[in-house]
């Protein structure tokens, strides 16, 4: 579902010599599986997601979603994407239903499909008690959830999470990985980005190490274990990283 091969983008430095943010970053991620890519922050894993979600364009290197090539088909990749951070933004002077339906219809959605699909994501992220409350006056929890439902209107097959829990107080981080690991149990495929241990030990089936732009390692965590001779996750880590 999702495929990356030599991914690679450089920048040039102020000292005009060539830098690299992402350097032949390759893995693949399956249908129904949440994949982990962990790493420090500055480890190059937002480059490589913004690559992906056709922000940035590749220096060099391939990758696809769903089937589109990012480099040639980024429409289709957009449509097949839905992408949350941490940092999303909610606008003060929209409701929590306007904001949803407002990106339902920059995807094409309209009408009765528009107003079935949004009640149903209220429904099963419980978001009715403040569908008509203007995001100024929404909770972080509840903007968190603004944001999920924002990045699932169009149904996509693909999801992206750029530290979604970051900066969230425990109770929120709960509720986020709780509607994540709910999104796998329907099918989706789910691409984890985060520097938290914890967070892949719950969530995910699969899992890249990335460090300075490369990935260090790749695979299962009992996989990882064998590989490196490290029971503690936290010391593999570290060890990968530093």
């Amino acid at each position: 579902m999702i495929q990356l091969e030599g991914l690679t983008k450089s920048f040039t430095g102020a000292d005009g010599r060539e830098a690299f943010a992402a350097e032949d970053v390759t893995f693949s991620v399956k249908p129904g599986e949440v994949f982990g890519l962990l790493g420090p922050n500055g480890a190059g894993k937002t480059t490589t997601l913004r690559m992906l979600c056709t922000v940035l364009k590749p220096t060099a290197g391939f990758a696809s979603v769903a089937g589109f090539d990012v480099g040639t088909h980024p429409s289709e990749v957009r449509k097949s994407i839905g992408f949350l951070s941490a940092n999303t933004g909610v606008y003060d002077r929209m409701t929590a239903r306007e904001m949803v339906a407002y990106y339902g219809r920059l995807y094409g959605l309209g009408g009765k499909p528009l107003d079935d699909r949004i009640d149903k994501l209220f429904d099963q992220l419980q978001m009715n008690d403040f569908r008509d409350v203007v995001g100024g006056r929404l909770s972080t929890g509840m903007k968190q959830k603004v944001s999920i439902a924002r990045a699932l209107v169009h149904d996509p097959p693909v999801l992206i999470f750029d530290e979604p829990t970051n900066g969230l107080d425990v109770l929120v981080q709960r509720a986020v990985l709780q509607n994540i690991a709910a999104l796998r149990s329907e099918g989706k495929t789910i691409l984890f980005s985060t520097h938290n241990m914890n967070e892949v030990r719950k969530l995910c089936d699969r899992v890249a190490i990335m460090a300075k732009g490369r990935i260090a390692a790749c695979g299962t965590l009992p996989e990882l274990r064998e590989q490196f001779q490290q029971d503690d996750l936290e010391e593999l880590f570290f060890s990968l990283v530093s």
